[in-house]
């Protein structure tokens, strides 16, 4: 594996980062108020570090094994917050049964733990947005999102066939007062087929309603994007239109100059990817809740705690960053 360009570490750079902004403001002429509103301006980060998320996805063994009781109790350990549901079901032998959404929310509930969003799939929500929102709604949580990429046709007219499908859903869920989200993997950064000169990410972008489609960006296949398609700046993105993303996937990524990617998936703190700029470079114009997500925790040995070992891991590490 080849690291192209280890950081160093994140404490460090954002204690240097705070302390150099308050130096530079004491020394202004306007005085001691410059100073402190300096401070205050450089010690806020637009992701709040004590509503750290977790998508299941990254513990979906454990969630089949042992249930949401049990995975959801030791995340609320660990000290996550905020949960994104990758599905309501888990191994019927639990109960004798499946579980139902009312007693995923009491399992919320009594863990101190709050619903943020959840991935469905793309049909679901072409055939039944309705119920996805009341699934949304007895579960507590704002956001509604598919992993699904807009269209399974890079061209510009699919692109554009796409975000006005998503129109329709997002003003659904906005009716309802919730937000839609659609939530990136590479692939959306290609240029498009028809049309090489422009990115299908901003065809989305551009013809989707800001009122009612939102985005989560997942850091990592974003730069993995920027690796396969060059030429542009994720954290330009949300710093261009930062109240269309109200959610991230921290996912951190090891450089591999041997891979198709770019970067293998990582616990986080364990890789390469500029988290410490980009969150210098988002600004700090709206707040955007961070959720950890790895691919591959599962396979994480041993496999007793496995992937709650990288949760538990990852959390300290996203601490850090944000802390």
């Amino acid at each position: 594996m080849s690291h192209l360009h280890k950081s160093f570490d994140r404490r460090d750079f954002l204690r240097a980062t705070v302390g150099t902004t308050v130096a530079l403001a004491a020394a202004s002429v306007t005085g001691a108020a410059t100073a402190s509103s300096a401070a205050a301006a450089a010690s806020t980060l637009p992701i709040p570090k004590d509503r750290i998320g977790v998508q299941l996805y990254s513990v979906r063994d454990k969630v089949s094994s042992l249930g949401f009781a049990v995975v959801l109790a030791e995340l609320a350990r660990i000290g996550y917050k905020e949960i994104e549901f990758a599905g309501y079901t888990q191994s019927t032998s639990i109960l004798g049964r499946q579980i139902t959404l009312p007693e995923i929310r009491t399992i919320l509930d009594d863990n101190g733990l709050r619903a943020v969003g959840s991935h469905v799939g793309i049909g679901n929500l072409r055939s039944n947005i309705q119920a996805e929102l009341d699934a949304a709604e007895i579960l507590g949580m704002p956001h509604v999102g598919t992993a699904n990429a807009p269209s399974n046709t890079n061209t510009v007219a699919a692109y554009r066939a796409a975000a006005d499908e998503f129109n329709v859903w997002g003003a659904a869920a906005t009716a309802r007062g919730l937000k839609l989200y659609q939530h990136n993997h590479s692939g959306e950064f290609a240029f498009a087929t028809d049309q090489p000169s422009v990115r299908l990410y901003d065809v989305f972008l551009k013809n989707t309603d800001p009122r009612h489609v939102y985005l989560e960006l997942d850091i990592y296949w974003a730069y993995v994007g920027q690796y396969r398609w060059p030429g542009f700046d994720p954290a330009a993105y949300v710093r261009d239109q930062p109240y269309r993303y109200p959610l991230f996937h921290m996912k951190d990524g090891d450089a591999n100059a041997s891979s198709a990617n770019g970067y293998d998936i990582v616990e986080f703190g364990a890789g390469d990817l500029p988290y410490q700029k980009f969150v210098r470079d988002i600004g700090a114009r709206n707040a955007h809740l961070g959720i950890w997500e790895q691919d591959t925790a599962p396979n994480t040995l041993p496999a007793t705690p496995g992937s709650f070992g990288a949760a538990e891991r990852s959390f300290t590490a996203l601490k850090t960053l944000l802390g």
